[in-house]
């Protein structure tokens, strides 16, 4: 988590703006430009300065250097470029290039076969161009040189944002103490997996659960598309409220003990730092519960949610039972309609817990 002191950045589609105005600017004047300054969604004026001029009678293209600030994203330090010439008429039309993505599935802000440039940075890309040419036709086409590249770490594909990155942004700012990128990825995942006909979702904490529920369930004979996992990160409550919104059947919460016991003791976001106080929770269900003394000494003095379990020996089937049964209780609180299924991933890529396993195949419906 960023400082309160920390610097904030600037999303693809201010830099795409900037760099569209700044091609616009070398095209009109036939003359080397220095900066251009934008006006954000929010109504701030912010100056970019511009990288590679080149400029004739026919076109020009320049690049924007995309900074994410203090929490630096896959597409910090790309380079935002921008080929704008002129067209007949008063048209403006916003293409993408190289290493710009294609939409390829339903249920994300642009429609299918169109370039993944979102609603918003192409308000402001023409904008910026009108700016420029209050009433001239301009196409501009936006390109990331190593945009495929990028992409390949993030879950563009498994949104259907093929070939590259999106431009994205709904302020033009990136804010470091934000975790708008995850809840706007969040979102997205589940509009895609709606719009793919999916009402079974598989929440993951992270990758290496999300890899073993999709072992299990292959296993077990289960297909799910892959628009339904879906990486929640620690955002388990915003996760679960976003698909009590949309009316999602069925839920999967897959994670691995550490973060389900987060989950258990009622963390919705569980990057909190509070495990010594968890485990003392879990201690004091352990006594509840009747555990062997031995499991509520280990508890009370284990170091780590992942040192209870290793140690808990004979007792972890049960530690895990209570563990999720107390974290799908948690979890239900926020989308009472849908069912929740629990899925606890061991560290070894074992299934420690599955509810309810008797009855997994007639239970879960694609």
């Amino acid at each position: 988590m960023a400082g309160q002191g920390a610097r904030h950045g600037y999303t693809t589609g201010a830099c795409a703006a900037a760099a569209a105005k700044g091609a616009a600017l070398l095209l009109q004047g036939q003359a080397a430009v220095a900066a251009v300054e934008i006006l954000l969604p929010a109504g701030e004026r912010v100056t970019f300065p511009l990288h590679a001029q080149s400029f004739d009678p026919e076109q020009a293209r320049c690049f924007v250097i995309k900074d994410a600030g203090d929490d630096p994203d896959v597409t910090n330090g790309c380079e935002v470029w921008a080929t704008v010439q002129r067209l007949s008429g008063a048209e403006i039309l916003i293409t993408g290039g190289v290493g710009i993505g294609r939409v390829t599935k339903p249920g994300l802000a642009v429609p299918m076969g169109q370039w993944a440039i979102n609603p918003v940075p192409q308000a402001m890309i023409t904008a910026a161009l009108r700016e420029v040419f209050p009433a001239g036709g301009v196409q501009v086409e936006i390109s990331i040189p190593d945009g495929a590249e990028r992409a390949q770490r993030t879950l563009n594909a498994r949104l259907g944002i093929l070939g590259g990155l999106s431009i994205l942004g709904t302020t033009g700012i990136v804010k470091p103490i934000s975790h708008q990128a995850w809840t706007d990825t969040l979102e997205a995942a589940l509009d895609v997996a709606c719009a793919c006909g999916q009402r079974t979702v598989v929440l993951s904490t992270g990758r290496t659960s999300e890899m073993v529920v999709q072992r299990a369930l292959a296993a077990a004979g289960i297909r799910l598309g892959e628009e339904a996992f879906i990486m929640m990160g620690d955002h388990v409550g915003y996760a679960l409220r976003a698909c009590a919104r949309r009316n999602i059947t069925r839920i999967i919460l897959a994670g691995q003990f550490a973060k389900l016991l987060k989950i258990a003791c009622c963390h919705e976001q569980t990057h909190v730092s509070a495990s010594r106080l968890d485990l003392q929770e879990v201690t004091s269900w352990l006594r509840a519960e009747n555990f062997p003394p031995a499991t509520i000494a280990l508890a009370a003095q284990a170091n780590t949610a992942r040192h209870l379990l290793a140690d808990s020996g004979a007792a972890a089937p049960a530690l895990c039972a209570l563990i999720s049964t107390r974290a799908q209780k948690f979890a239900q609180s926020f989308a009472p309609a849908v069912e929740i299924q629990v899925f606890l991933a061991g560290y070894d890529g074992e299934v420690l817990y599955f509810s309810p396993t008797d009855q997994l195949q007639s239970r879960i419906t694609v």
